[in-house]
């Protein structure tokens, strides 16, 4: 699965394979322990994702809910994209903490702009997601969410 047309998380879960359902729902658990009040799960880009809703923040760049995470299962592989990460909400949780993160949990860090790859979920260590995760208040990430757009660095921004 690349993009899904499901309209909500259950629908979404429950065109998934059992095996890769177990998976990704092993990972939302996590996204959802953590995920700070005022966030949003739902569907969108085809995928389940952690948003602050338009009625919160309308002031998006296209129009759409600012989204902090997401959750997919990819064709090969699935992904955890962590937005609050990358957009340098806190200075501490960055791309550098994560690979440390990653090293220390004894892991291989896969990860492109913004997205965490993993082909398994003994690939991912479920604590540093959930860390992850928790870094950003979404009063926090619009405000570096804000600074980024006023630099004109929105979407240039590259995790190695």
């Amino acid at each position: 699965m690349v993009s899904s047309k499901a309209a909500t998380v259950k629908e979404y879960l429950d065109e998934l394979p059992a095996e890769r359902r177990a998976v990704v729902s092993a990972v939302r658990d996590v996204i959802l322990k953590n995920l700070p009040e005022g966030y949003e799960e739902t569907m969108n880009w085809g995928m389940i994702c952690y948003e602050i809703p338009l009625s919160r923040y309308p002031n998006t760049y296209n129009k759409q809910p600012l989204g902090c995470a997401a959750l997919a299962a990819q064709k090969n592989y699935y992904a955890v994209y962590l937005s609050a990460l990358y957009c340098g909400t806190n200075d501490e949780f960055n791309e550098d903490w994560l690979r440390k993160e990653f090293d220390k949990a004894g892991k291989k860090l896969d990860c492109g702009k913004s997205c965490v790859r993993f082909k398994k979920l003994e690939d991912l260590p479920l604590d540093v997601i959930g860390a992850a995760i928790r870094i950003a208040s979404p009063d926090e990430y619009i405000r570096a969410y804000e600074e980024t757009r006023k630099s004109g660095a929105v979407g240039k921004r590259k995790i190695n």
